[in-house]
């Protein structure tokens, strides 16, 4: 093509991407119009009204952000049409079936993202728009059918991979490739594994995923939504708007602190303490917890019922604990059976006392009515409450697990590690959410507070119905006085029930914030992000949260650094979902260029040599470097990295072990990426063992353009190749 020509087509683009901004604008004024009208009220019941004033707010979110990159391709076919790839879809106004922008996730899409020449999928022409908010200022054709034409499919993606990095992760759905593709399109309800190394889009491909799931089987998800579950709130932050971006707002984003409504736990634990914490023989150990407080009496407890008194002994408290575990029913809610057991027996003993010498059995309504006073009474005994506290108390998970942890009487009786012992019981970590997760079911509630909750809110209900019906009193208008053509009596506007229900507060949260508070709450599809860090415990938690079992799985094994973590997927998952489950991998790592490839892949092969490291597309020119410093030049070294990162286009950032000034551990890295890494004392961070070296090849492995190293000691061997930097600088 000719500059005159590519001039001329740029114009026709810029006017063509212009006017689909203009349709945009308008469907969002209209959907802002309704959602106005919806918000008055149009004659439907507040619940038809709630329904249309969700999905209206819903449809405005999604048109908001389409603005950045609304339109970001084109696709010509063999027979002359002309296809326009986006963000979301937007249809002639003439004809609703019409698209004049087609979504990216639309099966006639898919040819954007897998034609190549040798399988041109019946297109001619490949067109990707580089636009800067609304402005489309270039493009890059592929022609596909001429002699290596196909190999210029690269040309977007490289351009994506090589620019600066922001502060969030960028969507790619321009660039997606035809592997990263097949992956996301993938027919398959159960569980998909996709496993990849450092820089090979697993994440980009779960999210867009995602966003593809919810399009395809939006009526099916959209009442439950999607959680995205990744491994510390930086990364959440780095991913968090992918999704929105691509026009789905219906999407928790979650740590696994962050599983339990009510925690944000970051707190790490010791290796040995989250391995037992992990392993499913926690279970046990928290069974034998909660059976442990559920206590025979060491002396019987005498209550005074009339004028005779009655003993709580350890037979009657042994039978009593019997029944209610053979209920079957949680700890709390077995309460109910173990003080029905005690009142009887207390009851018939007293009974039998006081009625000696004059009633018996026969004589069924005096016994009744006797008892019936007795009930009352033990209801009422202060003594009686307290001994069935002590004996079968109301627990609550943190309660249970806090007292257990600081008291190494009740770890030996719950046949639990001393390891797990602690100071301060409630000090939480990450690895006791699954846990506390998993006494919410073997507590369970207490049913006499939840009806006393329910007789509070039903006479609450009732006095607002009644001064609503006061109101309305007030409100009667004289018949005679009223023009019959204007004006209606409140009582032929409203009922006394309408009107007290605008006294109720309503659920004005969206799905993802009720979803969020909400432990019962059930998805549709869960994506796990840097799963190889999950524990069997954190599994039992995320399989409660979706029935259905379906999860986008994306991990490395080889950066496993937690002891609990996964060693196989198949260890992990097939005891949930056997035969149920797919693998896929991912080999092309688009992010980390060869030179600092190179370096991490020596490493890898020292500590877990049966990995195979992903292969770099792309090399950057600049080669790695290291540096030995004394401890006095080390700050020094350090500051002048940033300065020099600092006048430099992109992101930087510090890697190094507890104490370094400036620099963040290598886990509050997994998952995002950096134009220049500096990574301080290598040797001190693998001297942590196994977690050790999968952290070191996270740092190493964040850079998209420089890698930097400085070190006191000698270098780990893996690194040991590594010149010096140019000059005196980071190169």
């Amino acid at each position: 093509m000719s500059a005159q020509g590519y001039e001329e087509e740029l114009r026709s683009e810029r006017s063509h991407v212009a006017g689909l901004y203009a349709r945009l604008d308008a469907e969002r004024t209209r959907v802002r119009g309704a959602y106005e009208a919806a918000l008055r009220g149009n004659g439907e019941t507040p619940m038809e009204r709630d329904v249309e004033v969700r999905a209206l707010s819903s449809e405005a979110k999604r048109l908001d952000v389409a603005d950045a990159g609304l339109c970001f391709g084109r696709l010509d076919t063999e027979s002359g049409g002309q296809l326009y790839i986006g963000r979301i879809g937007l249809f002639d106004e003439e004809n609703a079936y019409d698209p004049v922008l087609l979504d990216w996730r639309a099966p006639a899409a898919r040819a954007f993202y897998v034609a190549t020449g040798a399988n041109p999928e019946n297109m001619r022409r490949r067109r990707q728009f580089h636009t800067r908010g609304r402005q489309v200022l270039d493009f890059t054709d592929e022609v596909f059918g001429r002699p290596g034409e196909d190999e210029r499919g690269d040309t977007a993606l490289l351009a994506a991979v090589n620019a600066p990095r922001g502060a969030g992760m960028r969507d790619i759905v321009a660039t997606i490739q035809a592997e990263q593709d097949e992956i996301i399109r993938l027919d398959h309800p159960g569980v998909l594994v996709i496993e990849g190394g450092p820089g090979t889009g697993k994440t980009v491909v779960a999210l867009h995923r995602v966003a593809y799931l919810l399009y395809t089987q939006r009526e099916r998800m959209e009442r439950h939504g999607v959680l995205v579950v990744g491994p510390n709130p930086a990364f959440l932050d780095h991913i968090g708007r992918v999704l929105p971006s691509l026009g789905e707002s219906d999407v928790v984003f979650m740590t696994p602190g962050d599983l339990l409504p009510g925690m944000r736990v970051t707190a790490e634990d010791t290796p040995e303490a989250a391995r037992l914490k992990g392993s499913l023989r926690i279970l046990d150990v928290l069974a034998a917890a909660v059976a442990d407080r559920q206590r025979l009496p060491e002396q019987p407890v005498p209550i005074t019922l009339g004028d005779v008194t009655v003993r709580i002994d350890a037979e009657t408290a042994e039978w009593a604990i019997e029944e209610a575990r053979a209920s079957g029913r949680p700890h709390n809610e077995a309460r109910a059976v173990f003080t029905e057991i005690v009142t009887y027996v207390l009851t018939e003993r007293a009974i039998a006392r006081i009625g000696r010498g004059w009633l018996t059995r026969e004589d069924r309504k005096a016994w009744e009515e006797l008892r019936t006073d007795l009930l009352k009474q033990l209801a009422e005994d202060e003594r009686f409450t307290a001994a069935v506290d002590e004996l079968w108390p109301v627990l609550t998970p943190e309660t249970l697990l806090a007292e257990l942890y600081s008291s190494p009487e009740r770890l030996r009786a719950a046949g639990a590690d001393q390891a797990l012992w602690r100071a301060q019981g409630d000090a939480w970590t990450v690895p006791d959410v699954p846990l506390l997760d998993e006494l919410v079911d073997l507590l369970g509630r207490d049913k006499a507070v939840d009806k006393a909750a329910e007789r509070v809110a039903e006479r609450q209900r009732r006095a607002e119905a009644e001064y609503a019906a006061d109101v309305m009193d007030a409100m009667k208008l004289d018949r005679e006085e009223m023009d019959e053509d204007v004006m209606l009596a409140a009582e032929n506007l409203l009922y006394a029930e309408d009107l007290a229900d605008r006294f109720v507060e309503r659920d004005t949260r969206d799905l993802a914030e009720r979803a969020a508070a909400d432990r019962d709450w059930t998805y549709r599809h869960i994506v796990v992000d840097e799963a190889q860090e999950l524990s069997e415990m954190d599994w039992r938690v995320l399989m409660r949260r979706c029935p259905g079992r379906s999860f986008t799985v994306v991990g490395d094994l080889a950066q496993r650094r937690s002891a609990a973590g996964a060693t196989s997927w198949d260890a992990m998952l097939e005891p949930y979902v056997p035969g149920r489950w797919v693998y896929r991998s991912l080999s092309v790592n688009y992010r980390t260029p060869a030179e600092i490839m190179a370096v991490a892949a020596a490493l890898l092969a020292e500590f877990a040599p049966g990995l195979q490291p992903p292969e770099s597309v792309r090399s950057c020119g600049v080669e790695p470097w290291s540096r030995r410093v004394t401890e006095e030049e080390l700050r020094p070294a350090i500051e002048e990295f940033v300065q020099e990162e600092a006048g430099r286009e992109g992101t930087s950032v510090v890697i190094g072990p507890p104490g370094v000034p400036g620099a963040v551990r290598p886990a509050e890295t997994k998952g995002l990426e950096f134009d220049a890494v500096l990574v301080v004392e290598p040797m001190r961070i693998l001297a942590d063992g196994p977690r050790g070296a999968a952290e070191l090849y996270v740092a190493l492995t964040r850079a998209t353009q420089r890698l930097g190293v400085l070190h006191q000691g000698r270098l780990p061997r893996a690194l040991a190749g590594l010149g010096a930097p140019a000059g005196a600088r980071p190169a």
